[in-house]
């Protein structure tokens, strides 16, 4: 970093999963930059301040207590922040609009525009502002005009600066990342702000890993990259069902296709389907952003990838209510975790609880456990018609149920001691592995009816009719 970058003041308003993760890293990484985050929300700030983080990530409470009171700080005080920083990250939510034009993929902006206004009215000094929110193509434009209303013209610097963080492993994303994106215009104001927040970066990443890009560009490459993986995971999934009509293993031919070179195997895992805060949305977004432009056939390829993953959560229920006897009322459904995916407590579009409402529609009676998630399980299916407990204890959760649905892949689920589980069950019992992380012939052996995804069931039913006479 040179020497004009040194003791700058960056703040981040939005203490959310990206805002405080990122700052953390950055303080860590810069000592003698000063990071303040902000939000209007003092619960969460406080427990920012806690040793009671808002979120879990593994690494994140050893990096937060590394640079908390040194140079890494959480506030409220949204006008100070903005008036000393330098730099301005915009991590706020971003929501998909559920109203009006737009309804259900649109993003909705309005946080982001008050930000914008707020960024305005209170700076005394000129400021370069990153997007760190998830935004449409060319939003940057939009903030640029808010910003240079008035009397304020060139003031301010728009940068585009996405995030590209898994949940789980957001630190180590953070510290070790595949690429840092960073997008402004080609004038001489954009390139200088741009090469101060390379500069910041670069203090722990090589340079050849951050890219810079126009501001255009930046934008949509964060739409797209959740798109293309959120595609994959369709894929998969799609052929999964296929695989179950015709005594394919998935994970055998994900495994043969994942070996070709051009392809890989990453994100070729049959599941019930993707969730957490941005693939969902990220995909609803540039499918709004086509038909806006009047490419439907393209928002029509995208709009595809969603309604697979739909598909995929509700075959799961439908597979669940034929194999126990098309009657699900009264009996009792353990629900083997809620996050998204395993090693966070985010429940952002979790598959569990579009599968929780639909087993409580069945009148199934639900116990669900979580390592991380059961407060945020708790929020998800307040107000819910049905009969649902909660417990950290996977084995009291299995206690008396009738038949578990492994939601999350939280590894310790693999190494439970099914052969007790299987003592305190209802008989018979039965197990849907939505994650196929399970040993299948093992639970078979011990007694289990087991339902994996995309495989052939492994039942004791013996009287089905012989169909090949």
């Amino acid at each position: 970093m040179s020497e004009a970058n040194r003791n700058i003041s960056i703040l981040c308003i939005g203490a959310g999963y990206v805002g405080g993760p990122t700052m953390a890293v950055i303080a860590s990484k810069c000592p003698d930059v000063k990071v303040t985050v902000v939000d209007i929300n003092p619960e969460r700030i406080a427990r920012w301040n806690s040793d009671h983080l808002p979120i879990y990530e593994p690494g994140l409470d050893d990096v937060v207590r590394s640079a908390r009171g040194r140079n890494l700080f959480f506030g409220t005080d949204i006008v100070a922040g903005i008036q000393e920083a330098d730099i301005i990250f915009v991590s706020v939510n971003t929501p998909t609009k559920m109203f009006g034009t737009g309804n259900g993929m649109a993003a909705d902006l309005q946080y982001w525009e008050k930000t914008a206004r707020q960024i305005r009215e209170c700076a005394r000094t000129p400021k370069i502002v990153v997007e760190k929110s998830t935004l449409p193509v060319k939003t940057a434009q939009a903030m640029k005009r808010i910003l240079d209303a008035g009397n304020h013209q060139n003031r301010f610097t728009v940068l585009s600066n996405p995030e590209f963080l898994a949940e789980g492993s957001a630190v180590n994303d953070l510290e070790n990342p595949d690429r840092v994106l960073i997008g402004s215009d080609a004038t001489s104001e954009g390139l200088a702000a741009r090469k101060k927040l390379v500069d910041i970066y670069a203090r722990w990443v090589s340079r050849d890993r951050i890219l810079t890009t126009n501001i255009w560009s930046s934008e949509l490459s964060k739409l797209v990259s959740n798109a293309f993986l959120a595609q994959r995971i369709s894929s998969i999934n799609a052929i999964s069902a296929l695989c179950e009509k015709t005594d394919a293993d998935i994970s055998e031919v994900s495994k043969a296709v994942g070996m070709d070179s051009r392809l890989g195997s990453k994100f070729l895992n049959a599941s019930i389907g993707f969730g957490g805060s941005c693939f969902k949305k990220d995909i609803l977004n540039l499918v709004y952003l086509c038909r806006y432009y009047n490419l439907h056939e393209v928002a029509d390829y995208w709009e595809g990838v969603v309604r697979i993953n739909e598909y995929q959560k509700e075959r799961f229920v439908v597979n669940m209510l034929g194999n126990m006897f098309q009657t699900l009322s009264g009996k009792k459904i353990c629900l083997l975790g809620f996050a998204f995916k395993a090693h966070t407590g985010d429940t952002r579009e979790s598959p569990g609880i579009f599968i929780a409402r639909r087993l409580m529609e069945e009148q199934a009676e639900l116990i669900v456990t979580d390592p991380e998630a059961i407060e945020n399980a708790r929020q998800d299916l307040a107000g819910a018609q049905g009969n649902i407990r909660y417990t950290e204890d996977p084995y009291e959760a299995a206690d008396g149920s009738d038949a578990i649905a492994l939601i999350t892949e939280w590894p310790q689920y693999a190494s439970l001691d099914f052969e007790r589980i299987f003592r305190s069950m209802v008989q018979p019992a039965f197990i849907f592995d939505g994650r196929n992380i399970l040993d299948h012939q093992r639970l078979y052996e011990i007694g289990f009816n087991v339902f994996p995804i995309g495989k052939p069931a492994l039942t004791h039913f013996h009287d089905e009719p012989d169909m090949t006479a």
